[in-house]
Order: C-alpha cells, then structure tokens, then sequence
C-alpha cells in the first residue's frame, strides 16, 4: 500500500490544519535544526500541529494529552486496534450511504443515544473491546455531526445536532491506518497539562493549544469536556508556562484567541504572558451560526523564544 501522509482523522472546533503554513515560520529553529528530540501537546484535540511536526521533523518521542475522555479513548484505539476499528466504520459508511436523508437523521440519533447511555459504563482507564464501537461511535457522530462540533449538555450528553451532509467521509481507511503507523512511537494519555512537566527538558518542543478564550458572549467552546476553561484556568495555564521556560528550559509555543479582535483594549494576553514573544497569525472563523460573521480573523502566538532568523 502506498505511504500517505497521516492527518487529523477528526473534524475540531479551531483545529489548526488551516494555520499550518503559517505556524511554520514560528516553530523554534532549533526544530528544524535538529535540536529538538521530544514533543509534547497537552491539548492534542484534532492533532494538526501534532501530524505535521511528527512528519516533518526529526522527533524522537512524542507524548499528547487531553482530558476528553472519549477524544483519549480514540486515539488508543487507532493505535492498537485500527483494523477492529475500521470494520465498525465501514458497516457506518454503508448504513449511512444507502439510506434516505430521514434515515440518515435516523441513524445520527440513535448512535447519539446509545453514545449517551453507554457513557457511564465505559471505563475509560483500562484498555477492552467496549473500546472499539465506542471509538467508532465517536468518530461517526464527529464526521455526520453539525460542523463537527463536541459539545455536551449539564447532563454530561452529547447533545450537538445531526449535520445533515451527504457525503461525509466517515470510513477513511488509508488516514486511519496512516494515523495508527504514525502513533506507535507515541504516549497518549488522558491527563491534564500538568502532568507533561517531568517529561519536558532543554530538547522538548510543547505546543500548548487550549480552549480558547472567548472573544464574545456568543464564541465559547470552552465546555466540550463538561470543564470550563475560565480566565482563572488561562492565568493558571500561564503560570505553568513559566515554570516549564524557567524550570525545563523547553521551547514553548501557544495558542489562542486574540480579544483585540473586539476590544482593542484588551490587553489580557500581554499581562500574563508580558515577557514573551506575542504573535498575530490569521485565521477563518468557519464555526458561526451567522454566516455573516464567519471570515478572517487574528488569533494570538505565544513563544518564549524569537523566530528563526
């Protein structure tokens, strides 16, 4: 089978695959020049940067983490069991393509349903075959779902609407098995950002992309996990950013939202990150219920280095 490159296998609330080219000119130099031997992403979502960096640089060890227990789940399963994992897609795809729009509608609701009621019985700690058609389940509701979206209610339940879309490619055998090759040399965790601090040297790269700060009342995806990601946690994850370039001496590189974008006089980014490197990159904002409102805006880097001459 012909080599193809491994890229994010899930549609993601701000993935980054759009923002790649642009990335690259931040990356520390000591990555591409050979310097950098570890790296960590302790918000991994859909994984663009993680894809990329892994691919095109000399990385030794890669470890990623995240705290939605379902996105964890998945990606363990396509490491070990992507075969098991793509014969439950493939009888998805099948289901989905021979059926009428209602049945398609019928179908996204009742694998949300059973998502949702099998969610307390999964142990999401120990590696099992209940694994296998919940990943699968995840990863048909991510490709079949309004926009992509993971969201949950106050209940704990996927709640996100069906998307409607014709064609959604939710059997991607060639990625999947791509992503699984590409993940043999990883550790995946279900863990906080914290817990990365031991691992991390003079010779790691993170790259740390958490929920965004809200730029408006109506732009939180701050719960996908049922946790919000509140100013108090941004000063937090700041702190620890610190201690990583004082204590670790690791090369840093952060995302997130820019409030200048509605507030020029927000400076809280350049508060508590004031001694570093802030950087404006341009993004699409593909996810707005008002299509008036989707386009190009800025979002923020943060470095504790200066760019590659």
């Amino acid at each position: 089978m012909l080599k193809i490159k491994a890229k994010p296998f899930l549609k993601w609330a701000g993935g980054k695959s759009q923002l790649l080219c642009q990335f690259e000119k931040y990356y520390p130099g000591d990555l591409s020049g050979g310097i950098i031997e570890n790296y960590i992403e302790p918000f991994v979502g859909g994984g663009a940067v993680f894809f990329e960096v892994i691919q095109k640089y000399n990385i030794q060890s890669s470890y990623i983490y995240d705290i939605n227990k379902d996105l964890i789940l998945t990606y363990q399963v396509i490491q070990k069991t992507p075969d098991l994992l793509l014969e439950i897609l493939q009888r998805y795809q099948s289901d989905y393509n021979h059926a009428d729009e209602q049945g398609r509608k019928n179908l996204f609701l009742s694998v949300r349903k059973q998502f949702n009621v099998e969610r307390l019985e999964i142990n999401h700690t120990i590696f099992s075959e209940n694994w296998m058609p919940r990943a699968a389940q995840f990863i048909f509701l991510n490709k079949t779902c309004f926009n992509g979206l993971f969201r949950l209610n106050s209940k704990g339940e996927f709640n996100v609407p069906f998307g409607g879309y014709k064609k959604p490619n939710i059997w991607d055998e060639n990625n999947i098995l791509a992503v699984s090759e590409l993940l043999q040399n990883t550790i995946i965790e279900l863990s906080t950002y914290e817990n990365c601090f031991d691992l991390a040297d003079e010779k790691t790269f993170v790259y740390f992309d958490p929920p965004y700060r809200p730029i408006s009342k109506t732009a939180s995806f701050t719960t996908y996990t049922g946790f919000e990601f509140t100013d108090v946690e941004q000063i937090k994850l700041s702190h620890f950013f610190k201690k990583l370039d004082t204590q670790k001496c690791s090369k840093l590189m952060l995302s997130n939202s820019d409030p200048k974008n509605e507030n020029p006089n927000d400076d809280f980014f350049e508060k508590i990150y004031n001694g570093y490197e802030l950087h404006r990159v341009y993004a699409r904002r593909m996810i707005n219920c008002n299509a008036e409102k989707r386009g190009k805006i800025n979002e923020l880097l943060v470095t504790n280095y200066g760019l590659p001459t």
